[in-house]
Formats: structure tokens, C-alpha cells, sequence
């Protein structure tokens, strides 16, 4: 479980085609310990394992479903991503509960400024903006944020500054693709009164 709150932008520094998935060599500038085999990491939101790692360096793989529900099967050698490592007993919840499961990819639409804030509007299948109401909570490329308005096939969000200098969101250009993960409260409740129609 993660919480989305960033820790780091980090790079991928290759990857390469393995049996049905691939493999992502990333660096993560600053990290205090080397992570552990094993250990779940959110790349751009995607909850996956350390498979190798030394220093602040580390490699994980993505499966077919992972390939074909995120962006990562377009990500390239030098391309950033968010980092976050998962959620130990006794940390504070500062974003919302975050699995790092992506539901869809997003596209963004537009962005404009206002002041020093930021706006953004996505477009995304309307299977999935059932999910979200406006002021609740979505993972965008792993960052917790609010929802300010959702439309049938879209929604939007606004950006403080501090967000956009210390995630990926900052450089984001229309037409640029995103993983968004609905809140998991959300879909259980869904599934809820699913059952008793």
C-alpha cells in the first residue's frame, strides 16, 4: 500500500524485453539505503517488485497485464518517473490509500494556468469517472490528488506549485498519457450495490 505522496523523481536507465514483460533498470538519486529484494516500489503509480538492487540503483519487472494497462510499456531509457516506497506500520496516511494497481490510462487534455496554481483536465473512459466524485481522491502517475470536477469522460485536477516541482506532473504537455488509479473505496462500494440491484 502506498499513500501517494512522492518521494523522489527518479530515471530509467534502460530497459529491456524479457519473455512477455520487461525489465526497468531505474536510479534513485538520494536514497538513503539500498532497497530490499522483494520490496514493493510505485513507479509512476505502478505497484512493482525490486527484483536487483544496490546502492541507488534498482531493477524491477512488468508483466503483459502491467504493459497493457499503464504507460509503462512506452516508457524509454531517460524518461522520469515518480518513486514512492510502500507504507510501513505507524506512517503517517498524508495522501489517500493508494494499492499502486493503475485502472486506466488518462490523456491530458488541457492545462492552464491560474496564478500559481495549475489547472488540468484528462480525458478517460467513461468506465471509470463512475468512480470518482468531485473534491474525492485519484492517483495520477502515483501522486495523490483532488478531484475538482468530473465530467462523463474526464475530470480535472489543480496543481500546487510544490506539486509540480517535485513530481513528473509538472512537465506534463497536452496529449501526454498518465496512470490514474481510482480510490479502492470507491470500487468496493460499487461492487456493494452492484449487488443488491
Amino acid at each position: 500500500m502506498f499513500t501517494g505522496l512522492v518521494e523522489a523523481v527518479g530515471r530509467i536507465e534502460s530497459v529491456s524485453d524479457e519473455a512477455g514483460g520487461r525489465r526497468f533498470a531505474l536510479r534513485w538519486e538520494g536514497l538513503d539505503a539500498p532497497l530490499a529484494l522483494g520490496e514493493s516500489v510505485a513507479v509512476d503509480g505502478c505497484c512493482l517488485s525490486v527484483v536487483a538492487a544496490e546502492a541507488d540503483r534498482f531493477e524491477v519487472q512488468a508483466g503483459p497485464e502491467t504493459l497493457l494497462r499503464t504507460k509503462l510499456g512506452g516508457r524509454k531509457a531517460g524518461d522520469a518517473v515518480n518513486l514512492e516506497r510502500s507504507v510501513r506500520v505507524g506512517d503517517r496516511l498524508g495522501g489517500h490509500i493508494v494499492q499502486g494497481h493503475v485502472d486506466a490510462v488518462a490523456v491530458l487534455r488541457e492545462r492552464r494556468r491560474e496564478g500559481e496554481w495549475e489547472f488540468f483536465a484528462f480525458d478517460v473512459d467513461p468506465a471509470w469517472t463512475v468512480l470518482m466524485v468531485p473534491k474525492g481522491s485519484i492517483a495520477v502517475d502515483g501522486v495523490s490528488l483532488t478531484l475538482v470536477d468530473v465530467e462523463p469522460d474526464g475530470f480535472s485536477i489543480m496543481l500546487i506549485p510544490h506539486t509540480l516541482s517535485a513530481t513528473t506532473l509538472g512537465g506534463l504537455r497536452p496529449g501526454d498519457r498518465v496512470n490514474i488509479e481510482a480510490d479502492v473505496l470507491a470500487k468496493h462500494v460499487q461492487k456493494l450495490l452492484g449487488q443488491f440491484r
